[in-house]
């Protein structure tokens, strides 16, 4: 259907794909420790896909009136579990989006009690996405695990845009994803660590 808001299902299609990309990520000793040890107001990743599942749901139940089919939350909580669950939602949702009109996306719907247009409500919802992946970035950074790239290099791909390093995805597509992690988990290969300090700074040694 031809939309100019075609973008919007575009981005969120990518943004499912990272978001399940930095769930493959973990390990499975992972998925329960905090930020700070002893500190409960700090999420852990098992709680952050929980969170993405039923925040997800909420969203597009109440402001895009589109309801994923099977329950909010997947009844196997494991790792692999999550990420079937949580493909399955969103694509469906992504399909019921594709074949929504211009007329669809300029509604007004209810944003906590604001009234919205629903492409402000898609861009909130990208952000809050993107916002929620970034800390578990920074959790399995802090764990000691390799990132693969979300939006562009890491510093595990060889560094910075600056160094020109290559872009390395751990997985092409959600497909591959699924596959690869019931396999006990298939990414792409990392190159070998870059030997400066992985930084912005001048004359940074590390």
């Amino acid at each position: 259907m031809a939309c100019r808001y075609t973008f919007l299902v575009e981005t969120f299609a990518t943004e499912l794909l990272k978001t399940l990309s930095v769930w493959a990520m973990a390990a499975p000793a992972d998925l329960d420790r905090r930020p700070r040890d002893g500190d409960r107001r700090g999420r852990t990743l098992r709680e952050h896909m929980v969170h993405q599942c039923q925040s997800e749901h909420g969203w597009f139940t109440n402001m895009f009136g589109i309801v994923a089919p099977g329950e909010v939350l997947p009844a196997d909580r494991s790792k692999l579990g999550f990420l079937r669950h949580y493909a399955a939602a969103a694509e469906f949702r992504l399909r019921e989006l594709a074949a929504r009109d211009d007329t669809f996306w300029e509604a007004m719907a209810a944003f906590f009690g604001e009234p919205r247009p629903r492409t402000w409500i898609m861009t909130r919802r990208l952000a809050h996405t993107a916002h929620h992946r970034g800390q578990q970035t920074m959790l399995l950074r802090a764990f000691g695990r390799p990132l693969h790239s979300t939006y562009g290099p890491t510093a595990d791909t060889g560094g910075l845009a600056k160094d020109r390093p290559p872009v390395v995805y751990p997985y092409a597509d959600v497909a591959t994803l699924l596959a690869g992690e019931a396999e006990g988990g298939q990414p792409a290969p990392l190159p070998p660590p870059v030997a400066r300090a992985v930084t912005e700074l001048p004359d940074a040694d590390g």
